[in-house]
């Protein structure tokens, strides 16, 4: 690793560095910080999983107190503790050049994820943040940060009440794009005051919902919603009672309703809205046990659509009639 480091250190032409899962440890960590004071041409730092430890860590952050050029930075699966996650909200506080974020997966703790949230309301630079795995805590940063354009939050088991106070900064945020919520077991009520943001926010393009338990209640609402939307393009939600919006939405262009084993209705009522969609290009149908008449229903439906670019029907048991629909 000292190697690695001095050539980076001399390094006039290295943009890019993927050091993902070499278990550097903290020697290692402090020896490729030593080297980013140094480097002025390197752009893109991957470090998942590294086990940096807190003395690694500490040397990282210092870096970016340092370093001018480096704009994304992947730290996930590192197992920060708090103090790791203290000293690297210390440093986003001053780094002024890192706009992409890949912190998702380490164990900060309540008091880290406080100190991390915090840092985000002061750091103005970011645009593309993963939290991923990182706590209720951390969805804070959509309420406070005004620059994010990208966030996911998936697998932080948000519930309801996270649901709702994710609601609330949507109708206010006028800067997010991306946003994936995919197992944060959302609910019906969460689902449906996500159903009220999306009537509002004006710059949401792709939402990702899958595997909230939204049921029929939450679904119903998103429905309403989608045909009062105007600016989602992308909508991944892996729940059933969203065919209808299909027939009167002009804005989306990706769907992905997968691994739903749809009922006797879903499958055909979703064929139907394809007869008159005009915007989807792409649909995801995967894992939905369709079988051999839901099967027949959408192939009628596919002859009349003319704008379906993309389709996946994996695992659902379609079967053949004499090998043809």
């Amino acid at each position: 690793m000292n190697r690695l480091s001095k050539a980076l250190c001399k390094s006039s032409t290295l943009t890019s560095l993927d050091l993902s899962y070499n278990i550097l440890g903290s020697e290692g960590g402090k020896s490729l910080a030593d080297a980013l004071c140094n480097n002025f041409t390197l752009k893109d730092l991957n470090l998942r999983y590294n086990k940096l430890e807190l003395k690694g860590e500490k040397a990282l952050a210092n870096a970016l107190c340092k370093n001018s050029t480096l704009t994304s930075l992947d730290l996930s699966w590192n197992e920060f503790g708090s103090k790791g996650g203290k000293v690297l909200a210390d440093a986003l506080c001053i780094n002024t050049t890192l706009i992409s974020l890949d912190i998702s997966w380490n164990k900060f703790g309540p008091e880290g994820r406080k100190v991390l949230t915090d840092s985000f309301c002061e750091n103005t630079m970011l645009t593309s943040l993963n939290l991923g795995g990182g706590g209720k805590e951390l969805a804070n940063a959509l309420c406070k940060n005004s620059t994010l354009k990208y966030l996911n939050l998936s697998y932080n088991n948000l519930g309801s009440e996270g649901g709702k106070a994710l609601a609330d900064a949507l109708c206010k945020n006028s800067t997010l794009k991306d946003l994936n919520l995919r197992y944060n077991n959302l609910g019906s009520e969460g689902g449906k005051l996500l159903a009220v943001a999306l009537c509002k926010n004006k710059t949401l393009t792709s939402l990702n919902l899958y595997n909230n338990k939204l049921r029929s209640e939450g679904g119903k609402e998103l429905t309403y919603a989608l045909c009062r939307n105007f600016t989602l393009a992308s909508l991944n939600l892996g729940e059933k009672a969203l065919a209808n919006a299909l027939c009167k939405n002009s804005t989306l262009t990706f769907l992905d309703v997968s691994w739903n084993k749809f009922r006797s209705g879903g499958g055909k009522v979703l064929a139907n809205a394809l007869y008159k969609n005009t915007t989807l290009t792409s649909l995801n149908l995967g894992g939905n046990n369709l079988g051999l008449e839901r099967g027949k229903a959408l192939a009628d439906a596919l002859c009349k659509n003319s704008t379906l670019t993309s389709l996946d029907l994996c695992d659902n048991v379609l079967g053949s009639e004499k090998g043809k629909y």
